[in-house]
């Protein structure tokens, strides 16, 4: 069999298993978000932190709960870091210095899982269990219930109330996070993936002594890891770990994983408002771009020229044998495509322009599916401004879901869709500018101003993922990246709050000969047009000087 169709037939597979989860999974949430029922398990949770998970809460209060459980999240974690030496189970690793610490607990509560670290020469079972593994639960359930927040928008009237978050919060880790991962962790400990809380232990013998391996709770991570679109590894090599992920079939069964969540949402998300049509027209727009990136991506990995490609089949340079450009090229646009930022091969050897794809995922602003949660809102969001522009162009006040788009709300559209672009063209122009970041550039040239952009690309947006030449282990990445990863998530659900609270107060407008149809192809369309120009227009000239002067001169 040859290397193309094995890739063809993975991608065949990955979205037969994607359909077959799509409807159930999808049913059982927007259930799990509709329920007016407490399980006794969460009646303790609410109790201990003293919420009432029935009072309804305006989008104010809603924001207040987010911002003050992440901010408790991130300096818990900041603390147990720098405690690390002083803790049981830390494998005899000294504590974490300040910048790292602050860098990467602003990473893990952001749900963006940026390591500038060796996971397994710095933290320790408690750091690893305790702290990481906890932030990738919660992080990802608090998307989720941002992105349940705005659907209740679409779906409420005259009221600005939209639900609850702290019972958003437990209902989305307890009821649909924890259930599927422990059923993962059991898959991918049958895959070979390592379950253990053994010490630092010798390996094997090789030339002039022994390699060290550390231990660890790695498949109870590794699975929330992607299942929860967070992407941080136990290992330094992430996903290309044989201790993470050993076989092909791990690697296709964790870019289901990646994907499951973000994709069964739009079903969610039709259910709630009435029209699962409305559910399959956000979902066909992520499916293009989803499919058309992964198309793209293996043909540029594949057709690559060059007597060295030509022999390996095409780009194998960073990638894994087992795995292959077919299984490489799928995860790398999973990955990019939302925020997960788990890497099964090493995206700064990719071509110039296999690496710009990768890069341009995420400047979309990773909607195609996106991140658990994140995606959705993301996505609706710029589908509040397809609804706008097609107004525009026929002179009618714009509506979506039978909510008018007045200026109100799409001055908040406007400023979520700006304000990620600010913050990465902002800091790499900085970065480039100043003397001292330039000096982790293992590159020069298109490549080297691509490891800063890709890096501040990743952490604005959430990824995670790097072009790892980049040494970002300094005070200034770790500062500037931290500070971005804060503002680039916390920011944005600031206006997706501010908007759901202003549609959830409207009246619904009665559909007329005039409405425009968005359940149908031809919005969908116009969906996909509005993302590729606004991300063109924006990210374009800074394309043009690293990835495409790249990949035009190789």
């Amino acid at each position: 069999m040859s290397p193309v169709t094995a890739g063809v037939l993975q991608l065949l597979a990955l979205i037969a298993a994607l359909a077959l989860a799509y409807r159930p999974l999808g049913d059982y949430m927007a259930r799990v978000y509709s329920s007016e029922k407490h399980y006794r398990p969460e009646k303790w949770i609410y109790k201990a932190i003293g919420a009432n998970p029935s009072a309804e809460m305006r989008w104010p209060a809603y924001l207040r709960a987010v911002l003050a459980f992440s901010a408790v999240s991130v300096l818990f974690l900041y603390l147990l870091q720098r405690l690390q030496g002083s803790l049981p189970g830390s494998l005899g690793f000294v504590s974490i210095d300040p910048d790292q610490a602050f860098n990467t607990a602003a990473s893990f509560v952001a749900n963006t899982n940026w390591q500038s670290y060796y996971g397994e020469q710095a933290m320790g079972h408690v750091v690893q269990t305790g702290g990481l593994a906890v932030q990738n639960f919660v992080s990802a359930a608090v998307g989720m219930a941002v992105a349940v927040a705005l659907v209740r928008g679409f779906s409420r009237s005259r009221t600005g109330e939209l639900g609850n978050f702290w019972s958003d919060l437990v209902r989305g880790t307890v009821r649909i996070l924890l259930p599927i991962a422990v059923i993962g962790a059991l898959v991918l400990v049958a895959c070979g993936v390592i379950q253990n809380f053994a010490g630092i232990h010798e390996v094997g013998q090789f030339t002039g002594g022994t390699q060290q391996w550390n231990g660890g709770a790695v498949a109870s991570q590794e699975v929330i890891k992607e299942l929860g679109t967070n992407g941080g590894g136990y290992f330094n090599a992430n996903s290309a770990h044989p201790f993470e992920n050993p076989t092909p079939f791990s690697n296709l069964f964790e870019i289901f994983l990646i994907l499951v969540i973000p994709f069964a949402m739009t079903r969610t998300f039709g259910k709630m408002v009435g029209s699962v049509k409305q559910g399959y027209a956000i979902l066909a727009t992520m499916g293009i771009i989803w499919l058309g990136f992964t198309a793209l991506m293996m043909w540029t990995e594949f057709a690559h020229h060059g007597p060295a490609f030509d022999v390996a089949g095409g780009a194998m340079e960073g990638k894994e044998t087992r795995f292959g450009i077919g299984g490489s090229s799928i995860f790398a646009v999973a990955t990019t495509l939302t925020s997960t930022g788990a890497v099964n091969s090493f995206h700064s050897s990719y071509t110039g322009f296999g690496g710009g794809i990768t890069m341009l995922g995420m400047q979309l602003g990773e909607i195609a599916p996106g991140g658990v949660g994140s995606g959705l809102y993301g996505m609706l969001l710029m589908a509040i401004i397809a609804v706008f522009i097609a107004g525009l162009m026929v002179g009618r006040t714009p509506e979506y879901l039978g909510k008018k788009i007045g200026t109100r709300e799409i001055k908040l559209a406007a400023c979520y869709i700006l304000i990620t672009p600010a913050l990465v063209l902002c800091f790499t122009a900085a970065a480039m500018a100043l003397p001292t970041p330039g000096n982790s550039m293992t590159n020069s040239g298109a490549h080297g101003f691509s490891e800063i952009l890709y890096a501040y690309t990743s952490g604005a947006n959430n990824n995670g993922s790097a072009f790892a030449g980049l040494n970002a282990d300094t005070q200034w990445f770790n500062s500037t990246i931290g500070i971005a990863m804060l503002l680039g998530r916390f920011l944005p659900m600031v206006f997706v709050l501010a908007l759901a609270g202003s549609l959830a107060e409207q009246k619904p407008v009665p559909e007329t000969a005039g409405t425009l149809r968005t359940d149908k192809p031809l919005y969908a369309g116009l969906l996909v047009g509005t993302i590729l120009i606004i991300t063109g227009l924006t990210y374009f000239p800074a394309l043009a000087l690293g990835p495409l002067a790249e990949g035009l001169a190789s």
